[in-house]
């Protein structure tokens, strides 16, 4: 989890590959309505997220429950929001990735690819409620450390 362009994608798919598990881009589960508000520079509200939310919460549960662990990269700023996904689905963890404005701005200007505008960022880190029950993973190092970080901490 983290805001946009700190590497969730990135370090999610490397974290997969490394464990042999399936990976799932949050982004890919939006509805239309949500990504051209985006693309339009409208930052999505609670209620927007909510059936998102619920649909990632129900992947996440039908992968557990035919034990077919997977990595899911999605934002999940709020604590509410990871309350959501996290409903009745024992066992999973959540990996923050953290970095500062500065950094991960410079990250978005480079991705022309994305429907998310570096000016949504300062939207992002304003809801952002930093999680207390996570692995925090510094996005200054190396996709390569931090996925090592995790699968260290994992097997912990």
């Amino acid at each position: 989890m983290g805001v946009s362009s700190s590497g969730k994608t990135t370090v999610g798919k490397a974290l997969a590959a490394r464990l042999g598990w399936d990976f799932y881009d949050g982004d890919d589960y939006h509805p239309l309505v949500n990504i051209e508000k985006m693309a339009a520079g409208v930052a999505l509200n609670d209620e927007d997220r909510l059936p998102w939310l619920a649909a990632l919460q129900a992947m996440i549960a039908s992968g557990l429950k035919h034990n077919r662990p997977g990595v899911l990269a999605c934002s999940a700023l709020k604590e509410s929001y990871r309350q959501v996904l996290l409903k009745d689905n024992q066992g999973v963890v959540i990996v923050y990735l953290k970095g500062d404005f500065d950094l991960i701005h410079t990250r978005m200007a480079d991705r022309a690819d994305h429907y998310m505008k570096p000016g949504m960022l300062k939207s992002q880190f304003e809801i952002l409620e930093e999680p207390v029950n996570a692995l925090t993973m510094d996005i200054s190092l190396s996709v390569e450390a931090i996925v090592q970080k995790i699968l260290v901490t994992m097997n912990d």
